[in-house]
């Protein structure tokens, strides 16, 4: 877990003793960070050349060995990238140059770990490409996946991202009021408003509270809200009628540098009363999505290893004892972080098997839905582990809000 200051400049953010520390309880020689040409952005961020201000056209390599120093190896016209990072570094050029400093880099290690993932069972993580990995196994060194290093080292949040967290999380409940209010008044004075118009609505919202995002909110209404990803657009959006599920989902972050993703889901129905059909399915979710938190609960305040995958499958196994298990189109939750899908443990079992710990320090959605033909339900809300609890950073939605007179 990154030190309680450290923030993501020019300036490596990783605490190398804790780094070697890990690596020696987990039986490893080393991590190897790896990149060319931004492929792999989890080695650029530790590296500190994340911020634009660095050209990076050629491969470097930077090696933290579980004793000693950490050695680099750079691009002769690209020298000083990693001036800033600690330990001895050499430069190449030809290619001749770059397999002879591969071999001192790797020199004496036998088992490290790089952003690979077996099979690519998580795309988020899998950044080293094929040739890569050959390169380095053939100097007789085997590579494990680096999937619990980058949560330690990569994706815990400090303090001061939780805080920042905990701000986005707030405005989003704000904004997801507003939307819902503002819905509520078209149906009651009959004006037409589309889902894009309510999204550019809520768009406008967003910049009021200081929040970006890296898409604007999906509004969904009856059948749309059955796609997971749809997206209203000026060519495509239905009109808010009577009678329908409406789904809000809304993700942002504050403006600050370092600042971390908030991510929540809210379903209503434009009517005064929930059909059946759509409030089973809603509360299927719901004691799945609360399911999912009590585990995660349990295992912190015990101290119990938990994986990503064991959430995810309490969750599925609920909707699938309720009869919807060919309603379920995707996992149980992702990671947050400065991207909405952070690089840390996904509640995953169903799209991947995600056998990444939950670390103390680590933030995800846990967002069960249930998709059909004529409307989509979930109930997305974030929660955060600590060392010996687990905390969700805002109000848990139990039945559907209900938009009509």
């Amino acid at each position: 877990m990154p030190t309680a200051g450290a923030v993501y400049s020019d300036v490596m953010p990783l605490d190398v003793a804790a780094v070697q520390e890990t690596l020696r309880s987990d039986g490893l020689d080393g991590w190897l960070l790896y990149d060319f040409n931004g492929s792999n952005p989890i080695a650029a961020r530790l590296a500190g050349l994340a911020n634009g201000a660095h050209m990076t056209t050629r491969r470097w390599y930077y090696f933290i060995p579980s004793s000693g120093s950490p050695r680099a190896l750079v691009h002769a016209i690209e020298r000083h990238n990693l001036d800033a990072l600690p330990g001895d570094k050499k430069t190449y050029a030809g290619r001749e140059q770059l397999s002879t400093g591969l071999d001192e880099l790797l020199r004496g290690a036998r088992r490290v770990a790089m952003e690979y993932s077996p099979k690519a069972a998580i795309p988020y993580l899998s950044r080293v490409d094929a040739g890569t990995a050959e390169d380095v196994r053939a100097r007789g060194v085997e590579i494990v996946s680096s999937g619990d290093l980058v949560q330690r080292f990569e994706a815990a949040w400090t303090p001061a991202q939780l805080a920042m967290h905990m701000r986005a999380s707030d405005a989003l409940y704000r904004i997801k009021d507003r939307a819902f209010e503002r819905a509520r008044q078209a149906l009651r004075n009959r004006a037409r408003l589309t889902e894009y118009a309510l999204q550019q609505q809520m768009v406008q919202w967003f910049k009021d509270e200081g929040l970006v995002s890296d898409s604007a909110p999906d509004v969904a209404l009856g059948a749309n809200a059955g796609n997971p990803h749809y997206l209203p657009s000026p060519d495509h959006s239905a009109v808010i009628a009577p009678d329908q599920v409406l789904l809000l989902d809304l993700w942002g972050k504050v403006t600050e540098p370092g600042a971390v993703f908030a991510d929540i889901t809210w379903v209503g129905f434009t009517g005064s009363r929930v059909p059946d059909e759509a409030a089973r399915a809603f509360d299927a979710i719901v004691r799945a999505r609360d399911a999912a938190v009590a585990l995660v609960e349990e295992a912190a305040m015990t101290g119990r290893e938990l994986h990503g995958w064991e959430v995810d499958r309490v969750a599925r196994s609920i909707l699938e004892q309720s009869g919807y298990g060919k309603h379920i189109l995707h996992r149980t939750g992702h990671s947050l972080g400065e991207s909405v899908h952070g690089n840390g443990v996904h509640m995953d079992d169903y799209e991947t098997h995600d056998d990444r710990r939950i670390l103390p320090g680590t933030g995800f959605t846990v967002e069960p839905g249930l998709y059909f033909d004529t409307f989509g339900v979930r109930t997305e809300i974030n929660v955060f582990r600590r060392d010996r609890d687990a905390v969700v950073s805002g109000p848990r939605q139990m039945a559907l809000v209900t938009l009509g007179t």
